[in-house]
């Protein structure tokens, strides 16, 4: 199973791929973690990310796509991933196609999981006021420049995988076991 998840901060993206890395035996490809795991290898692409990062700039596309090819060429990506995290624009998810054709695969599915902005950034800072130890970004208004910035770059995403019948919506809103039950029917379906 190759699959995309989509949705906005705080939708419940991470706790929906834990649950589909255990029921596929299939490894998230975060690409924030990606990165990291290059920077610590010292890996040619890892060693070019680490100057960018260091100084402030975004990691280019082209370079992302190159740690994402490498990762999937790893043993435990043969029978399928989940992205979390890329693609984040249309241009991204367009090389990520070339990328996947170049290896002969296809994704299998982009898991859209819808919610309201007003509801998640409550949800996100109820979550940090009971974990007692709020993060610097667990706050309204930057909360609300994450939705901001998610509904213009990422969710136009959902148009363009629509347009090649990838898009399987589920209700984000919904209790953590109802998401998952929707999220396998939507797969299954």
């Amino acid at each position: 199973m190759r699959l995309i998840l989509l949705g906005p901060p705080g939708a419940g993206k991470g706790t929906q791929a834990q649950f589909l890395i255990d029921e596929f035996g299939i490894p998230q490809l975060s690409t924030g973690d990606m990165l990291r795991a290059a920077i610590a290898a010292e890996t040619p692409l890892g060693l070019e990310v680490k100057d960018i990062i260091a100084r402030g700039d975004l990691v280019p596309d082209e370079t992302v796509v190159g740690i994402i090819s490498d990762r999937l060429d790893e043993e435990d990506c043969k029978n399928g991933f989940i992205l979390d995290g890329f693609p984040r624009t249309t241009a991204q998810a367009e090389a990520l196609e070339v990328l996947l054709e170049d290896k002969g695969l296809s994704l299998d599915a982009v898991v859209e999981i819808k919610a309201d902005a007003d509801t998640l950034v409550a949800r996100i800072l109820k979550r940090a006021a009971e974990s007692g130890g709020a993060r610097e970004d667990d706050n309204e208004e930057v909360l609300r420049n994450r939705l901001d910035v998610y509904e213009e770059l990422t969710a136009p995403l959902v148009e363009y995988y629509s347009g090649k019948g990838l898009v399987k919506s589920v209700d984000g809103m919904a209790g953590i076991e109802e998401v998952t039950a929707s999220i396998m029917k939507a797969l299954k379906g």
